[in-house]
C-alpha cells in the first residue's frame, strides 16, 4: 500500500507533468529544427511566435467565450486554434519576405540570419505585450479535471490522490497527433520529401526541380502551426504571459540540441529529456520518499537538488554537456 501511495505521488508531481510539459516542447522543438534543417539557421524568434499565436488563440477565445460559444467539457481555445495558426502563418510569411528573404539571396552566412531572427524576436516580443498586456492571462474553460484526486481516493482506498488535469490529457493527446500528422506529410506526401530532399542537399534538389520558394513556405506555414499549437497547449496547462514565452527558448533549443538539430524524431525525445531533467531535479521528494523508507531513515528535509526557480539552469547545463561532448545530439543531427 505505501508503494502504491509512493507511486501515486510520483505519478502526480512528477510522471504526468513531466509527460506535458515534454510534449510542449517537443512541439516547440519540432518547429527550430524544421528551420534548421530546410532553411539552416536557427530561428531565435521561435519563441515569440509561440506567444503571438497563443495571443491570437487567447483573444479569439474570449470574444467566443463573449458570444457563449463552448465545447463542453474541452476549452473553447480549440475552436479559435485554427485562426491562430492561420494569422500566426500570414505573419511568418510577411516576416520571411520582408526580411529573411534578402538575406537567402545574398547568401548570408548562418549567424547573420542568427542575428536577423534576434531583431525579429524583439520586434515580436513588443507586439505581443502591447496588443495584450504583459500581464498572466487565463482562457481555459470547461472541465478542470479528468480524474479529481478525491474520486481517484474514494476508488482506490488510497491515502493519495491523483489528479489528471484536461488540460494535459489535451496536451498528450494533441501531441501524438500533431506528430503523426507531421510524420506522414513528411515521408508520404510529395511537398514533404521536396521539403526533406532540399534539407539533405539544396544544390542537387534544385537541380531536381524543386521550387525553392514553395519549399520555405510550406516550413514557415508548418512552423507556425507548431508553434501556435505549442503554445496554446502551454498557456492552457499553465497560463499565458508573453515573457515566459521568451524565456521557454532555452528549454526549447535545449531540446532540439540534445535530441540532434535538425532531426525531428531527435526534436522529440530532448524535449522529453529536458522536461523530465527539470521536473524531476526541481521536484521535492520528500513525501515519495516517506512512503517508501523506514520510519527511522524518513528524511527531515525536503529532499530536492534544485529549487523551481532554477528550472530553465538544468535546461542550461544539459545543453552545455551535449555541445561539449556529442555537438550532433542523440540522434546524430547536424552539428552546431
Amino acid at each position: 500500500m505505501e508503494i502504491l501511495n509512493a507511486l501515486v505521488v510520483f505519478a502526480n508531481f512528477v510522471l504526468i507533468p513531466a509527460t506535458a510539459y515534454g510534449a510542449q516542447l517537443s512541439l516547440g522543438a519540432l518547429g527550430v529544427t524544421l528551420i534548421y534543417g530546410v532553411l539552416r539557421f536557427s530561428n531565435f524568434a521561435h519563441g515569440d511566435t509561440m506567444a503571438f499565436g497563443t495571443m491570437v488563440t487567447v483573444l479569439l477565445t474570449w470574444w467566443l467565450q463573449s458570444l457563449g460559444a463552448s465545447l463542453g467539457p474541452l476549452p473553447t481555445a480549440l475552436l479559435a486554434l485554427p485562426v491562430g495558426i492561420a494569422v500566426t502563418a500570414l505573419l511568418v510569411l510577411g516576416t520571411d519576405r520582408a526580411v529573411y528573404r534578402f538575406y537567402r539571396r545574398e547568401k548570408a552566412k548562418p549567424v547573420i540570419l542568427v542575428i536577423v531572427s534576434m531583431g525579429v524576436m524583439f520586434i515580436m516580443n513588443g507586439l505581443v505585450r502591447f496588443i495584450i498586456g504583459p500581464d498572466d492571462r487565463s482562457f481555459a474553460d470547461g472541465e478542470r479535471f479528468i480524474v479529481t484526486a478525491r474520486d481517484f481516493k474514494q476508488m482506490t482506498g488510497l491515502d493519495e490522490g491523483l489528479a489528471i488535469r484536461t488540460t494535459q490529457g489535451l496536451t498528450i493527446v494533441t501531441a501524438v497527433i500533431v506528430v503523426a500528422a507531421l510524420f506522414w506529410f513528411l515521408n508520404r506526401t510529395r511537398t514533404g520529401k521536396s521539403m526533406r530532399a532540399f534539407s539533405d542537399n539544396e544544390d542537387l534538389a534544385l537541380l531536381s526541380g524543386i521550387n525553392p520558394e514553395r519549399v520555405v513556405a510550406i516550413t514557415w506555414i508548418l512552423v507556425a502551426a507548431l508553434a501556435t499549437i505549442a503554445g496554446v497547449l502551454y498557456g492552457l496547462d499553465k497560463s499565458f504571459k508573453p515573457f515566459t514565452y521568451f524565456q521557454l527558448l532555452l528549454p526549447i533549443f535545449a531540446s532540439a540540441i540534445v535530441g540532434g538539430l535538425g532531426s525531428p524524431l531527435g526534436a522529440i525525445a530532448g524535449g522529453f529529456v529536458i522536461a523530465f531533467s527539470e521536473v524531476t531535479i526541481t521536484y521535492a521528494w520528500k513525501k515519495v520518499l516517506v512512503y517508501l523508507m523506514p520510519e527511522n531513515l524518513e528524511p527531515t528535509g525536503l529532499v530536492q537538488l534544485l529549487s523551481t526557480d532554477y528550472k530553465f539552469a538544468v535546461s542550461f547545463v544539459i545543453l552545455v554537456i551535449v555541445l561539449l561532448f556529442r555537438p550532433t545530439g542523440l540522434f546524430r543531427g547536424k552539428s552546431v
